[in-house]
């Protein structure tokens, strides 16, 4: 993992060169784990910030909490660590001074992603420079997974797997949804300890599945992302389980839904789970070298319509050290697709009030097509009890 990315820190320094960008400021969390291999616990939310600055010609300096030094230098292979603390001279501030320079004429942030507390200490500390977007660039390079990254996301489909097959064990008439989301942590996290040791790099990644686990039952499963609650199951309610922030491994995020329906499924619901079936199926299909992304997106539009319904979702999102990439698989982005590319393609479909259809699968792009990252049957799905 750190020989991975030191190598993507020398890409990028090569890049920035090409570009005549001297020094780039990385906040966001993924950026930094992608380039310095390392994720901090205590982040902006706690009011302190992380940052990775990344020099076109020297060594990158990591900038982190000094309660979380031993840790991060025993986590990055980055050598150059700066600490601060929470009060008193050495503030985060200061220590990015120094790591930026005096009064360069450009600093090249992550505009999107940027701390509104780091923004306004650069709007203030470098009024005189031009703040510019460094995250097209690494962007860039986040769009083709390497072999390496792709054989980590497969590891999270695995562990994924088992957590939608504990899910489904767990439905039942009378059972409750945030049983459910018990079980689907606990196979998750059992899943993940198999990939990992208790040594070196590895010792700092925990197998424990965590988030809010997103479950609607009956027909609250038009709602989309409401969370596991403590309502009991009914014969023939749809259950939709969606992991898509939860199903992650080594910093690497899926997207993995599935519908089930207990004791059996009404004919309504029926129509609405294979139309949003033959939608994602056709979306992948779709999918393959020099298609556009929103050709892809057109694929399942065209299924929503044959069949009578309209979705305001996106058809997919790129995927890998961060839950939304680029690009997006939705009309107007023209992105022509590559192999090596990862996705989540979800199939959407809500009714109001009544019920909905969904099934979401992660997939890379090859040569001749795409290839599944996660599993598990694309049917209809009822309960085993």
């Amino acid at each position: 993992m750190l020989e991975e990315a030191r190598e993507r820190t020398k890409t990028l320094q090569h890049r920035m060169r090409e570009r005549g960008i001297a020094k780039a400021i990385f906040t966001d969390e993924s950026s930094i784990a992608y380039l310095a291999g390392f994720w901090g616990y205590l982040g902006i939310e706690f009011g302190r910030p992380t940052m990775l600055v990344v020099d076109a010609n020297e060594p990158p300096v990591v900038i982190t909490p000094l309660m979380e030094s031993e840790m991060v230098g025993a986590m990055t292979w980055v050598e150059d660590i700066r600490v601060w603390e929470d009060a008193g001279q050495r503030s985060w501030g200061r220590a990015l001074g120094e790591a930026v320079g005096d009064n360069p004429k450009q600093l090249w942030i992550e505009r999107n992603h940027m701390p509104a507390i780091v923004r306004n200490y650069l709007d203030e500390a470098y009024a005189g420079s031009e703040l510019c977007d460094i995250s097209p660039v690494l962007g860039e390079m986040r769009m083709i997974k390497s072999d390496f990254e792709i054989g980590i996301m497969r590891q999270a489909g695995a562990i994924a797997g088992a957590m939608m097959e504990a899910a489904h064990g767990s439905l039942a008439e009378g059972a409750h949804e945030y049983e459910s989301a018990i079980a689907v942590i606990e196979a998750g996290s059992r899943a993940a300890a198999i990939f990992l040791t208790d040594r070196g790099w590895d010792r700092f990644v925990s197998p424990m599945i965590h988030n809010l686990q997103i479950l609607q039952s009956g027909s609250d499963t038009s709602m989309v992302h409401r969370r596991a609650s403590v309502r009991a199951y009914e014969k023939f309610d749809p259950v939709y389980f969606c992991f898509c922030n939860m199903a992650q491994f080594k910093q690497y995020k899926l997207g993995f839904d599935r519908m089930f329906h207990i004791g059996g499924v009404t004919d309504e619901a029926a129509r609405v789970q294979e139309a949003a079936i033959a939608a994602q199926q056709a979306a992948i299909a779709a999918i393959r070298p020099g298609v556009a992304a929103e050709d892809v997106a057109a694929a399942a539009n065209a299924v929503y319509r044959d069949r009578g319904y309209e979705t305001g979702y996106r058809t997919g999102r790129s995927i890998g050290v961060a839950y939304l990439e680029a690009p997006e698989l939705k009309a107007g982005d023209r992105t022509v697709l590559k192999p090596g590319m990862t996705f989540a393609v979800d199939g959407g479909i809500s009714v109001d009030g009544v019920t909905a259809g969904r099934i979401g699968d992660s997939v890379v792009v090859t040569e001749n097509g795409a290839d599944y990252i996660t599993d598990y049957p694309r049917t209809i799905l009822l309960s085993h009890g």
